[in-house]
Parts: C-alpha cells; sequence; structure tokens
C-alpha cells in the first residue's frame, strides 16, 4: 500500500519538450454507495462499484514545455470546441493535485475530450472524465520518470482522480473495485480505488447493467452539496455502519453467487441513497414518477419471472437495471416491452463491466 508521501515526487530522471497522450476511462455504477465525505475528499463510508464498458470519456493531453510560472496554463476543449465553463473545474483539480505532480506549471496543456455517452445525459461523467485526465497526466509523469512501477502508476492515478471527483478513483483499474477503508479487505483505503481482491463468482461474469435515462436534465442538487448534508445528518453514523456492514456482505455474496442475496444489498443501498437525500435538511427528492414506475415493473416482473434481475441508482432519477449475461435476452426483451415508455424519448444504454481505463 502506498501512503500520501509516496505520491510526492522528489526528482524526475527524464526531460520532455512536447507530446501527447490519451487514454479512454469507463463510468462506475456503485453497489454499496458513497455518500458523505471528509476533507480532501476522503469517503466517509466505503463503496464498491462495477466498471461500465461502453460509458466512456476519450481525452486527449497535448502538452509543450513553457517557462514555469504562477498559474497553470490549459485550454479545455469538449467535442472539439472551448467549453469555458468546464475550466474552473480542472483548475480547482490541478491546484489539488500540483504537489503530487510538480512539474504542472512547466508546461501548457490542450485537454480535448468527449463522451461516448450523451453530454447531460444523466450519467456520470466526472468520474469517467477525471479518471481519463489523471491517466493521462500520469502517463507524463511516467516518461518523466521511467522507472516508476506499473503498480505505482494506477494506484497514483486512482489518488489522483480522486481529487478531481471521488468516484473517479473506482474508473481506473478493474472491473469490481473497493475505496474506502474496510477492515476485512485487504489493501483497501481511503486515498484510492483498488481492485476487489477475492474471488468472484462465474454469476457475475459480463454482468449486464441497461441504464434508462428517465431524466436528462442537469441535477437539481449537485453531489458535492449531497455530501456535505451528511454532516449534521441524523442518520449519518446508522448509515456509515450500513455500508460497512453491507460490503461484509457482499464479500460472501460474490464468492457464492448468491444472485437473491446481492439483490437485496444492492436495492437496499440504492433506496438507502435517496432516503439520506430525503431526510437531511435541507431535504430533495431525486426520483421523478417514472423513476418509481421502473421499479415497481422490475419488482413485479422478477416476482413473476423469478428471473434474477434488480435496480439500482445514482444520486438522480435514472435507473440502471442490473442483472447476469445469462439472462440478457429475456430481460431486453422486458425492457423493450415494458420499460421505454417511462424513459425519456425511450432512450436508454446497454452496458455491462468493463475493466477500466486504457490508453489509444
Amino acid at each position: 500500500m502506498f501512503s500520501i508521501n509516496d505520491f510526492i515526487p522528489s526528482f524526475y530522471s527524464n526531460t520532455l519538450e512536447s507530446g501527447q497522450f490519451q487514454w479512454t476511462a469507463p463510468s462506475n455504477i456503485a453497489l454499496v454507495k458513497y455518500w458523505g465525505k471528509k476533507e480532501n475528499q476522503i469517503p466517509a463510508n466505503p463503496s464498491v462499484s462495477f466498471t461500465l464498458n461502453n460509458c466512456m470519456t476519450n481525452t486527449k493531453v497535448a502538452f509543450t514545455k513553457i517557462q514555469k510560472q504562477d498559474n497553470f496554463s490549459f485550454d479545455l476543449l469538449f467535442e472539439g470546441k472551448p467549453k469555458e465553463e468546464f475550466k474552473p473545474k480542472i483548475q480547482k483539480f490541478l491546484e489539488r493535485i500540483e504537489v503530487y505532480l510538480p512539474f504542472l506549471k512547466e508546461y501548457h496543456f490542450t485537454i480535448d475530450t468527449e463522451n461516448t455517452f450523451p453530454h447531460s445525459s444523466g450519467i456520470a461523467s466526472s468520474a469517467s472524465g477525471m479518471a481519463a485526465l489523471a491517466m493521462n497526466l500520469m502517463s507524463l509523469e511516467k516518461a518523466l520518470r521511467p522507472e516508476m512501477t506499473e503498480d505505482y502508476f494506477y494506484q497514483k492515478a486512482s489518488f489522483l482522480a480522486r481529487l478531481g471527483s471521488g468516484s473517479a478513483c473506482r474508473s481506473v483499474k478493474g472491473q469490481v473495485v473497493v475505496w474506502g477503508h474496510q477492515a476485512n479487505i485487504l489493501g483497501s483505503t481511503d486515498l484510492y480505488g483498488v481492485e476487489y481482491p477475492y474471488t468472484i463468482h462465474d454469476n457475475f461474469n459480463h454482468f449486464q447493467d441497461t441504464i434508462l435515462l428517465v431524466d436528462k436534465g442537469e441535477k437539481q442538487v449537485s453531489s458535492t452539496l449531497g455530501h456535505d448534508l451528511m454532516h449534521n445528518h441524523p442518520y449519518a453514523e446508522q448509515r456509515f455502519a450500513q455500508a460497512h456492514d453491507n460490503l461484509d456482505k457482499l464479500r460472501a455474496i460474490f464468492e457464492n453467487g448468491n444472485l437473491d442475496e446481492f439483490i437485496k444489498v444492492v436495492e437496499s443501498e440504492a433506496l438507502t441513497l435517496h432516503a439520506m437525500m430525503m431526510t437531511s435538511m435541507p431535504y430533495f427528492i431525486l426520483m421523478k414518477p417514472n423513476t418509481l414506475q421502473i421499479i415497481n415493473a422490475i419488482w413485479k416482473y422478477r416476482s413473476e419471472t423469478q428471473i434474477p434481475v434488480c435496480f439500482t441508482l445514482d444520486a438522480g432519477a435514472n435507473v440502471h437495471v442490473l442483472y447476469p449475461n445469462s439472462v440478457k435476452d429475456k430481460v431486453l426483451q422486458f425492457i423493450q416491452d415494458e420499460l421505454v415508455g417511462y424513459c425519456q424519448n425511450a432512450q436508454y444504454i446497454c452496458d455491462q463491466i468493463g475493466i477500466g481505463a486504457m490508453q489509444l
């Protein structure tokens, strides 16, 4: 395991005048949710997620050496066009990570980024976006310090991504990723995401996630504000304890492949996340009427067919429909027959478990 001090470099053995790197990084969907954080993007409770395969951010970073200056020098393009409103978030990210990448003010960067999913679709693009950017910056650091190990490269990338967006640390490497210290999960830490280190049953191979786009509008409450509302939340301590307990349960479930127990944990976690929002002060509801229609339809279908399909939710109205690959055809038929009508413009995205970021 690496500590914070391990990520502060003392010297670089190489120099580089200019170049470019390109990485693609996925979104992820948490099974045990992280909600509430401490200073410096440290999670109040551990979480575990499936890495997605199709909902990706592709980011190209070109860099040119300049005279070191007081400010960061960068241009930001989204789908090839300047995107000024994204710049403050990148500026803040660079400020947070400068101590770990001391070369940042010695280069001008052109960051060109695009998503494979529709922007403002309600799918979290901050996780995939910050992970992709962190991978590019780590590629530059590796060029300046070629002796860097692969372990260090990926764990520092996850550490940096976390400072841009907490859940981004789960989008760097692995199919199932744990973030946050959990006593019985070897190597787990609050500082970065780690690949789940234990046996995972075949039932979870190629697990499917079909994302139903119920509401593609901007979220009415930012995740940052939502996390902050856990500080004085009346149920915060019970919630954090529940997350640890559910992660314990998932360890046995991943090993034995019990899909009924998996469904109980995952759906309970999704509803608890929204219960925390509804009972904070101020309180808010991010579900829409069609979110509830979909949940009820899934429960009815599962009860009638015994097919192990379930839902989870992020901090929004969209529904992630999770199911094993073995029932894919039946569940997709059910989605087309009964659920598409609840989606905005009948839009949904078919995804499945992926492996993390990839260099292009």
